[in-house]
C-alpha cells in the first residue's frame, strides 16, 4: 500500500513540473500586450521583451536640461540669490575679488558657486561627496585634492555636519594661502560655541562673528585669517 502511494505522489510531481514548465514557456514566447496600443505596429523580432511598455520607451534627460530646469526654480533662485547677498558684504571687507581664487567646500548643489559667479568672481571651486556637475566636483572635504596654499578664500556652510570637524578644517585651513581667510557659516550661536569653533583652527586667527541671515536661517558667520607661517 505505501508503495502504491509513493508511486503516486511521484507520478503527481512529475505532473506538476511538466504543466508549470509548459505554462513558463507560453509566458516567455508571448510577448505582452499591456501598455502597448492597439494600433501599434506588430514587433515579432521583440520575442522577450524588457517589459510590457516596451513600446513607450522612456526619454533619457541631459544633464544640461536637468540643469536649467533646476536653476530656474523659484526655490533655487532664491538662494543663489541669498548667497549672493551674503558674498556682498565679504567683498565689502577687501576679501573678495574677481580674481580671488575661491574653493567653496561642502558645497552641495553648488548654490554658492554659482553666486561667487554672478557677483563675478572668476575663479571658483566647489566640492562636495557627491558632484553636481558643472557647479560641483566630487571630493572629500577631509582630504581634498589640492596642493597647500591653492587658494585665497575657501568657505564652507556645512562644517556643523563634517564627521571630523578638526580634520575638515585642517584641510580647509592647508588649501588657503598665508593671510587668505576662512569663511565658515553655521546656525546660529553664541560666544560659547563660537570659541569652540575657532579652537579647531590652528594656523588661523579669529577676526570677528557677527550673525546673517542665509538662505531664509538664521546664522552666524565666523571669519578666520589664515597666519603667514
Amino acid at each position: 500500500m505505501e508503495r502504491h502511494v509513493r508511486l503516486f505522489l511521484n507520478r503527481l510531481s512529475l505532473a506538476s513540473v511538466a504543466i508549470a514548465t509548459f505554462i513558463l514557456l507560453l509566458l516567455f514566447l508571448q510577448t505582452p500586450e499591456t501598455c502597448v496600443p492597439p494600433n501599434s505596429p506588430s514587433k515579432p523580432h521583440l520575442r522577450f521583451p524588457k517589459s510590457s511598455c516596451d513600446s513607450t520607451p522612456r526619454e533619457l534627460v541631459s544633464v544640461d536640461k536637468k540643469n536649467k530646469r533646476l536653476w530656474s526654480t523659484k526655490d533655487w533662485q532664491k538662494k543663489v540669490s541669498s548667497f549672493v547677498q551674503f558674498f556682498h558684504t565679504i567683498r565689502d571687507l577687501g576679501l573678495l575679488h574677481n580674481h580671488t581664487k575661491v574653493v567653496c567646500i561642502s558645497a552641495g548643489a553648488g548654490h554658492e558657486v554659482m553666486a561667487l559667479s554672478q557677483i563675478g568672481v572668476l575663479d571658483v571651486t566647489g566640492v562636495e561627496l557627491v558632484d553636481s556637475p558643472p557647479l560641483v566636483s566630487r571630493a572629500d572635504p577631509h582630504n581634498l585634492p589640492f596642493f597647500d596654499h591653492v587658494f585665497d578664500l575657501a568657505f564652507t556652510p556645512h562644517l556643523a555636519e563634517a564627521l571630523f570637524p578638526s580634520q575638515f578644517v585642517s584641510e580647509m585651513e592647508r588649501a588657503v594661502r598665508p593671510n587668505g581667510a576662512c569663511v565658515i557659516v553655521v546656525e546660529e550661536c553664541g560666544d560659547a560655541e563660537v570659541r569652540e569653533i575657532v579652537g579647531l583652527f590652528t594656523k588661523s586667527r579669529f577676526v570677528n562673528s557677527i550673525n546673517v541671515t542665509l538662505t531664509g536661517l538664521k546664522m552666524t558667520r565666523i571669519l578666520m585669517k589664515r597666519i603667514s607661517r
